[in-house]
């Protein structure tokens, strides 16, 4: 097949998103007038925020302007713009809410403390992947791979996103090390592989349309993450 073919049969559809989008609903206009207390300037920017995510779900990062959110939102420019100066810094800021609602390093811990190596990267893998493979984060994800090319700011953020992870695992992997006593000569390669491991797993799996059964992926991530820790002698 064709490389334009096989690029046309595999379409990545950001405007579809895992489940149907969220109503977009005006912010509350119930709020005192003059200037917002703390907790009310945090609710507003989580409703422009969730507003955003929904309108960028429905019609997708390219068809969604600023004066969209405005108008969805039922606020003034200087509000939304005083806050997030453009659609870039919106988007980034969704994506920086969404790793704080998933408490990617809670994963790393058990109520003893730190996992152990292997057990720690498995739990890592199974969440990251249980929550990117639905709602909100997947069609994040599809619209970041469906529109990067168009739009250079959605693979920037979606880096930035990756740097994070690296370093956190990067840390563990180090803790780990030093707590079994073992040294550790480049514990950021070894959280590169793994992120990158877990990623080509997970764009196959867009790609293909597929509904992954859990234990499938459960299966999955213990045979990679132990050939991966099969080799850590040589770390």
């Amino acid at each position: 097949m064709a490389a334009q073919d096989m690029a046309k049969a595999v379409r990545i559809d950001a405007t579809v998103p895992s489940r149907r989008a969220a109503p977009v609903t005006r912010i509350r206009s119930n709020r005192a007038r003059g200037r917002p207390s703390p907790e009310d300037a945090a609710a507003i920017d989580h409703e422009l925020l969730d507003i955003a995510l929904g309108l960028f779900l429905q019609h997708g990062y390219g068809g969604t302007s600023m004066r969209q959110i405005v108008a969805a939102a039922g606020v003034s420019k200087t509000t939304l713009y005083s806050r997030f100066t453009s659609k870039a810094d919106l988007f980034r800021a969704i994506m920086i809410q969404q790793i704080d609602r998933l408490s990617p390093s809670a994963s790393l811990q058990s109520e003893g403390g730190p996992l152990a190596l292997e057990a720690g990267l498995r739990s890592y893998a199974n969440q990251m992947l249980a929550v990117s493979l639905e709602g909100d984060v997947l069609g994040v994800n599809r619209l970041i791979y469906s529109e990067s090319r168009r739009f250079p700011e959605l693979g920037a953020a979606a880096a930035e996103r990756t740097a994070l992870g690296i370093a956190r695992i990067s840390d563990f992997v180090r803790t780990c090390a030093r707590n079994a006593g073992r040294s550790c000569s480049d514990p950021r390669g070894i959280a590169e592989a793994f992120i990158f491991m877990i990623r080509g797993w997970y764009v196959n799996v867009i790609l293909t349309n597929r509904d992954v059964p859990v234990a499938e992926r459960e299966r999955w991530v213990k045979r990679a993450v132990r050939a991966l820790v099969c080799g850590q002698h040589e770390w």
